[in-house]
């Protein structure tokens, strides 16, 4: 029954943007709209083309955003609050500094030896060079004419490293936003969308490094040694020992980053009872989404395209698996995805269904679709196309899609993924060669940073626990990603010979090394029968499993050109049925062991116990 007619929790939430003259009435009218073709949520947001009249977070900006979270409470409708006059996040459409000129973004730069200029500050000098601690010149896209990037009007970017720019940011947005929306957080406002923070700005001077001020003695302070005589290897390629200082450097900077914008930020979402969700700046960036509630990254500029090799490999293809790994180890319900910005006009319906079914199979379970737009009128049509929604052919049937995607949101929101494999990652960094053998191969797998390994595992020698899952073995794509720490953490693992390193050997684990993807495949199948198997083999098949308390759930998609139709056989026991996540209707099974999946399309197989 639930799945016939799954919560309004699960919607599709798109952005809305608000880019024209605003009226109450036409915002009410597209909010009906919106609700008449199953679309019951909403990110309002500010986007170029609003007139001056209309600034973020001024009077009347909250003025308009107060009558559609309004209306949208007497709809029983969702707002998810979007925080900055565009993107990206941090500065209040540049307010923060207007407030005090030291909180815009700071730099570290390298130059020849010469006298400062005004707001500059020397960091340290070796025998040719200063290192000066300057303003890195940053801008966020602003939302009223000539306020873009390029023009003189674009809003400073704010410093995300300095606590107090953050808190002054916080107070001016969310302080403001609660103050005038505040019976309705935690009930019509689920959530706060925060968008690819920068430490550096868009359009900042080249060549520059990351830096706030104090930064010195944080960096001295968390990394035990001082890192000034080392500021060559942020820049020069042959400085001795470039690899570990550049490691050091970047857990440094993801830590201010963690402890300055992303924990403060989260625990002003908690004190006021919403969920911090959106989306870190790097889709490799896994270490920051413990503070989202609902961790998110984002399909944009056809980064993930159907058929196309960087939908399987590439620091992209690894995104939704960083943010539904992040919703797994840090117990939360959902993990969401920012998707089909900037796609073009020229993006299809087929594409459309195809990368909701990407994110889909690998476990995200909440999606923003980019974007709805107020107004087409004039240049607004092609500012970040397309309109996903109401302007486009689609429209008319559009419900059948947007009741398909809150099926499933539902469907993989619930219950325990089954999954034994994990692929260890970093803080900033995800590894996808490994990645590839295990989608085209049908094995699932989440993504295990070192830092939530050493933190918050349990590793005995038959697996590695955290929350509900338990993986059987860890796949080390890459040396550098086995740090001395992390050896010591996953030494019972080492014993029990459940580390497999792919490609390259390494010292510690030398007896399990798989050089190529068959070998890899075999000794998973050693050490955790297959879940899921599938004759021929089908590279473009792929699945995730989900146990709920009732049934089984084996979601099947196909990432391929051509029709899936294979012999398949699931580990899962029960009677078997087809839910048709299109129509909500339920088959028995006619052929019990083939499994047919068209191109841009998807199945679902329950087995009920």
């Amino acid at each position: 029954d639930t799945f016939v007619h799954p919560p309004r929790e699960y919607t599709l939430i798109p952005f809305w943007f608000l880019n024209d003259e605003l009226d109450e009435a036409e915002l009410k009218r597209q909010i009906d709209d919106f609700a008449a073709h199953g679309v019951y949520g909403f990110i309002p947001h500010a986007r170029m083309g609003l007139p001056e009249s209309i600034g973020f977070m001024s009077e009347a900006w909250l003025h308009f955003i107060k009558v559609c979270v309004d209306y949208a409470a007497g709809k029983d409708m969702l707002v998810v609050l979007y925080d900055e006059g565009m993107y990206p996040s941090g500065s209040c459409a540049g307010q923060v500094v207007a407030a005090d000129p030291r909180h815009a973004t700071r730099c570290l730069q390298r130059r020849e030896k010469g006298p400062l200029g005004d707001d500059e500050y020397l960091v340290a000098e070796d025998e040719r060079f200063i290192y000066v601690n300057r303003r890195s010149m940053g801008h966020i896209r602003g939302v009223n004419p000539g306020m873009d990037d390029g023009e003189p009007g674009a809003p400073p970017s704010a410093d995300i490293l300095n606590p107090e720019a953050v808190a002054s940011y916080l107070h001016l947005v969310h302080d403001r936003h609660y103050d005038v929306l505040k019976e309705h957080f935690g009930t019509t406002i689920p959530a706060i969308f925060t968008d690819e923070p920068s430490m550096l700005g868009r359009g900042s001077i080249r060549g520059v490094r990351e830096w706030t001020w104090g930064f010195e003695q944080f960096i001295e302070s968390y990394l035990g040694y001082d890192f000034r005589p080392h500021l060559g290897a942020l820049f020069d390629k042959e400085h001795p020992g470039r690899e570990q200082y550049l490691r050091d450097w970047r857990r440094v900077v993801n830590a201010r980053l963690e402890q300055a914008y992303y924990a403060p930020y989260s625990a002003w979402c908690e004190n006021h009872g919403v969920a911090l969700t959106g989306h870190p700046a790097e889709p490799t960036d896994i270490g920051t989404e413990k503070y989202f509630h609902i961790p998110g990254q984002d399909v944009v500029w056809r980064w993930i395209e159907p058929f196309n090799e960087n939908a399987i490999e590439g620091p992209s293809s690894t995104q939704a698996k960083c943010t539904v790994s992040a919703q797994r180890h840090y117990g939360r319900q959902r993990n969401a995805n920012e998707c089909f910005g900037a796609f073009g006009w020229e993006f299809t319906e087929d594409e459309m269904w195809w990368l909701s079914n990407w994110l889909f199979v690998r476990g995200v379970n909440c999606l923003f679709p980019h974007a709805f737009y107020y107004s087409i009128r004039g240049a607004r049509r092609d500012e970040r196309p397309p309109d996903v929604g109401p302007n486009n052919v689609w429209w008319p049937h559009y419900k059948t899609y947007a009741d398909y995607c809150r099926r499933l949101c539902w469907l993989l929101s619930q219950g325990r993924q089954v999954c034994s494999f994990a692929v260890l990652g970093s803080a900033t960094s995800l590894p996808s060669r490994a990645a590839r053998v295990l989608f085209e191969s049908q094995r699932d797998f989440n993504y295990l940073d070192v830092d939530t390994l050493n933190a918050r595992c349990a590793v005995h020698g038959d697996a590695i626990r955290i929350e509900n899952m338990a993986y059987r073995a860890l796949i080390v794509d890459g040396p550098a990603y086995l740090d001395d720490d992390t050896r010591r953490t996953v030494q019972p693992f080492v014993d029990a010979g459940r580390i497999i390193a792919f490609r390259e050997p390494i010292p510690e684990v030398p007896a399990a090394v798989a050089a190529e993807p068959g070998a890899l495949v075999k000794m998973l199948d050693a050490l955790a029968p297959p879940d899921l198997a599938v004759t021929p083999a089908c590279p473009g098949l792929r699945y995730i499993h989900m146990q709920h308390d009732e049934a089984d759930f084996y979601l099947f998609t196909n990432e391929g050109k051509e029709p899936v139709n294979v012999q398949f056989a699931v580990a899962a026991p029960g009677a078997q049925a087809w839910w048709n996540p299109e129509t909500a209707e339920v088959d028995t099974m006619p052929e019990a062991d083939r499994l047919v999946v068209p191109p841009y399309r998807a199945r679902v197989l329950s087995c009920a116990r």
